[in-house]
């Protein structure tokens, strides 16, 4: 469920490569649509809220073993995860397969076509990838009349883009 997404680091990069990339969380249902958002922490705290604010509780959790998913064993009975550690991938219906699918658009989408992705702006770019992944099973035409659709009663003003306001 999280990634930390950023390009490729340049040879004259002072910093390293992990300080300039910011951490994303996605959550994706299977056969269903994802949610993708930039966080500052990965700690239990704020994943936990993420997930009690966007997945049912009656949900059936599917995790790697990262430490800041235990805090949410009491909460999702049906949360079970993979050790990847151990070289576990896939236990029966266990996997993560679908959210590193997910992943994979995400990374390509950035590395091959935007390249840079600032922070400031990173949450539309994931929100733009959910939008691609929830869409994934229908034509082009039925994807930009979905597009088109979310734009009704919303404005996005050039210095809204930019920070001026």
């Amino acid at each position: 469920m999280k990634r930390i997404v950023g390009g490729k680091p340049s040879h004259k990069a002072k910093s390293s490569r992990q300080e300039r990339k910011m951490p994303v969380v996605a959550m994706v249902q299977r056969d269903g649509p994802a949610r993708a958002t930039p966080t500052k922490t990965l700690s239990t705290a704020a994943l936990t809220s993420m997930v009690q604010r966007h997945v049912d509780m009656d949900a059936k959790l599917m995790t790697d073993e990262f430490k800041s998913y235990y805090g949410l064993d009491r909460l999702y009975d049906g949360r079970e995860s993979v050790k990847h550690s151990a070289r576990e991938y896939v236990r029966g219906n266990v996997h993560t397969n679908t959210v590193e699918s997910f992943f994979a658009l995400l990374k390509r989408g950035i590395m091959g076509s935007y390249h840079h992705v600032s922070r400031k702006h990173l949450s539309r770019y994931c929100d733009e990838f959910a939008f691609r992944w929830s869409h994934r099973d229908i034509s082009d035409a039925e994807r930009t009349t979905a597009a088109l659709q979310q734009t009704t009663g919303k404005r996005l003003p050039y210095q809204k883009v930019i920070g001026l306001n």
